[in-house]
C-alpha cells in the first residue's frame, strides 16, 4: 500500500502553518486574483494579448507570480531546512512577488511597456527594479533548489524524486528569464529598442513551461500518494510523468533555439 503519512517537515509546526506561510498563501491568492481581474479588464478593455504594451502582462504574471509564490510556500515545507532561514527567504520571495507584479501592473495601467523600458527616468527605474527583483528571485530559489539536493527532503513516498526533479527543472526557468533580460538590457542600451522586445519572444514557451515543473510534479506525488497503488506503482508513475516533463522543456528548448536571432 502507498504510504499516506506525511512527517513534520521543518517548515510546519504540529498545531498547522506557521505566520510565514499563512501569509506567503494568502500573498499568492491576492496575485491570483489581480491576475483574473486584469483577465476581466483585458476582455472589456480589448486590445492585443502579444507585444510589450498588453493586459497580457499583469494577467499573465499575476497568475504566475501567485501560483508559483503558494507552490514555492507548500513545497519548502517539506525541505530540511531550520526555519530561521527558511522564513526569511520565504518573507524575501513573497515581497519580491509583490514588487513585481506591481511593477507590471503599474506600467500596464500607464500604457509604457514593462520591461526593457527606458524611455524616462521613472520608467527606467521601473524597469531596473524589475530586473534587480529578478536577480533575488533567482538568489532565493536557487538557494532552496540547493536545499533540495543537499539533504533529502521529507513527505510521502515519490516526494523527494519530485522536488529534485521540480527545482531542476525550475533552474532552467530561472536561466531563461536571465537570460530574456540580459539580452533585452544590451540592445535596448545598443539603440535597438524593438529589437530587444522581440528578443524575448523565443524564450518565453522554456521559461513557462519550466517554471511550474516545482508546483505540477510535487502535487502528482501528493495525489499518488493517495492512492491504493503500491509504492513502486507509484514511483513509476512519478518517474514517467518526469520524464515527460522534461521532455517537454527539452522541446521547448530546441524551439527557443531554432527561432532565436
Amino acid at each position: 500500500m502507498a504510504t499516506t503519512t506525511e512527517p513534520t517537515a521543518p517548515g510546519r509546526t504540529l498545531g498547522g502553518l506557521r505566520t510565514a506561510d499563512r501569509l506567503c498563501h494568502a500573498t499568492g491568492a491576492v496575485l491570483i486574483l489581480s491576475g483574473l481581474f486584469h483577465l476581466a479588464v483585458l476582455a472589456v478593455d480589448g486590445g492585443p494579448w502579444d507585444g510589450p504594451v498588453s493586459w497580457r502582462k499583469p494577467v499573465t504574471f499575476g497568475l504566475s507570480f501567485g501560483l508559483t509564490l503558494v507552490a514555492i510556500t507548500w513545497v519548502t515545507s517539506y525541505l530540511d531546512v531550520r526555519a530561521r532561514l527558511r522564513t526569511p527567504l520565504l518573507v524575501v520571495f513573497a515581497a519580491d512577488c509583490v514588487v513585481e507584479v506591481a511593477g507590471i501592473t503599474l506600467q500596464a495601467w500607464r500604457r509604457v511597456p514593462s520591461h526593457l523600458d527606458m524611455e524616462t527616468g521613472f520608467d527606467t527605474a521601473v524597469s531596473t527594479t524589475l530586473a534587480v527583483g529578478g536577480g533575488v528571485l533567482v538568489a532565493v530559489l536557487s538557494a532552496f533548489a540547493l536545499a533540495s539536493f543537499r539533504r533529502r527532503p521529507n513527505g510521502p513516498a515519490g516526494m523527494p524524486l519530485a522536488l529534485r526533479a521540480g527545482f531542476a527543472i525550475l533552474l532552467v526557468a530561472l536561466l531563461s528569464g536571465a537570460a530574456m533580460i540580459a539580452r533585452g538590457v544590451y540592445l535596448t542600451r545598443t539603440g535597438h529598442q524593438a529589437a530587444a522586445y522581440a528578443s524575448t519572444a523565443p524564450l518565453k514557451p522554456l521559461h513557462g513551461v519550466s517554471l511550474h515543473a516545482v508546483l505540477v510534479l510535487p502535487a502528482l506525488a501528493l495525489l499518488l500518494s493517495r492512492t491504493p497503488w503500491s509504492d513502486r506503482a507509484n514511483a513509476r508513475i512519478l518517474r514517467a510523468a518526469t520524464a515527460c516533463y522534461a521532455l517537454a522543456v527539452a522541446a521547448t528548448a530546441v524551439w527557443a533555439v531554432l527561432t532565436y536571432r
